[in-house]
């Protein structure tokens, strides 16, 4: 018996040292987030994404985001490379391209080219024939490990993000509990220039341009928030934080009408990790567990509208068993809301709801 207890002390002390001092590649920092404010108030639980219909269903696996073109043909990329084209209504499904990479974000160009953030390969665009070219892959000898989202300003300007200079697309936790190393970018079609804007971001994740084009919002997953880079105007070159501790992980963001931007989350915060962000030790721990030990996403479908000023004028969740979640990218578009997810073998759509005043 003495013998039995000694092993299990033996093993209890060597499950210790692991989770504590074995090396990982993880470089956390500590993070004090605000205590979250929970699904109350403007964040109240409710069923309004229950309405959400599935369109292309059974084409592939997780269309993350999705686009329009001039004509009104949607464009959805999914995980094996594939990105096809369908009708408004999800049918008529036609290949356009296969870019042999992850692609994320997406978005048309005014001459036609579908610009696309694939995760492994870089910045690309895709003619309307199907013909695939790189833009970019890295800026000043740091390649784009997970290039994610994308917006196109109205001069041809690109707006992206590179979610993590060190981890790639199939090793999100270890790009969330790392040191804050994602970038938003600027890529110039007329000279082939990529110009740094924002350096040390959390996760740089969703991309969007304001309504007016003075300024472009980044969302920061990692520390639930949104931040805003001015283009324009006596604060051109500065950034600040436009919304900030978000009920959960912020994903893609979107420019909506009526001065709406629709942000997707990707599920509800944490409380492990939240209490784990102020102790790189921890956060070092919890890496080290085994995967089906690490903490998980809760599957809950949550979309959020905001307007110019940070307000939440919408709010959308479905919790239920069959939900569409999680949900990674909302596109308005002709009064619909149209969902994209990582997971999901088909994409959302429902009726645009009224915002608040």
């Amino acid at each position: 018996m003495r013998i039995i207890r000694l092993s299990l002390a033996a093993a209890a002390l060597a499950i210790g040292v692991y989770l504590l001092a074995w090396p990982v590649p993880v470089e956390p920092v500590a993070f004090s987030p605000a205590a979250a404010p929970g699904l109350a108030g403007p964040y109240a639980t409710n069923d309004r994404l229950a309405a959400v219909e599935r369109l292309a269903r059974g084409i592939g696996r997780g269309p993350e985001d999705v686009a329009f073109d001039a004509q009104g043909r949607l464009v959805a990329g999914y995980e094996d490379g594939r990105l096809v084209g369908f009708a408004p209504d999800g049918g008529d499904p036609r290949p356009l391209a296969e870019t042999g990479g992850r692609p994320l974000g997406l978005r048309f160009d005014a001459s036609g080219r579908l610009i696309v953030a694939d995760a492994e390969r870089g910045l690309l665009a895709v003619t309307p024939e199907g013909s695939v070219s790189l833009l970019t892959r890295g800026h000043d000898g740091r390649p784009f490990r997970l290039t994610d989202d994308l917006d196109v300003a109205a001069d041809g300007t690109v707006y992206f993000s590179d979610a993590s200079s060190r981890f790639g697309v199939g090793d999100s936790m270890a790009a969330v509990l790392d040191r804050p190393c994602g970038r938003l970018l600027s890529y110039a079609p007329a000279t082939g220039e990529t110009r740094l804007l924002l350096d040390g971001l959390a996760f740089a994740n969703g991309v969007a341009l304001s309504h007016d084009g003075g300024s472009v919002l980044v969302v920061e997953t990692a520390a639930y928030r949104v931040r805003r880079y001015w283009l324009s105007g006596a604060r051109a070159g500065q950034s600040d934080v436009l919304i900030d501790n978000l009920p959960g992980f912020p994903d893609g963001i979107t420019t909506g009408e009526a001065g709406v931007f629709w942000i997707a989350i990707f599920a509800p915060r944490n409380a492990l990790l939240d209490a784990a962000h102020p102790h790189p030790w921890l956060k070092r721990a919890l890496f080290r567990l085994p995967e089906a030990a690490r903490p998980k996403p809760k599957r809950h479908a949550f979309v959020l509208g905001i307007d110019e000023t940070g307000r939440v004028v919408a709010n959308l969740q479905d919790a239920g068993p069959a939900c569409f979640a999680p949900v990674t990218n909302v596109v308005e578009r002709g009064g619909f809301l149209y969902l994209g997810s990582l997971e999901q073998d088909a994409i959302g759509r429902m009726r645009r709801p009224p915002a608040a005043r």
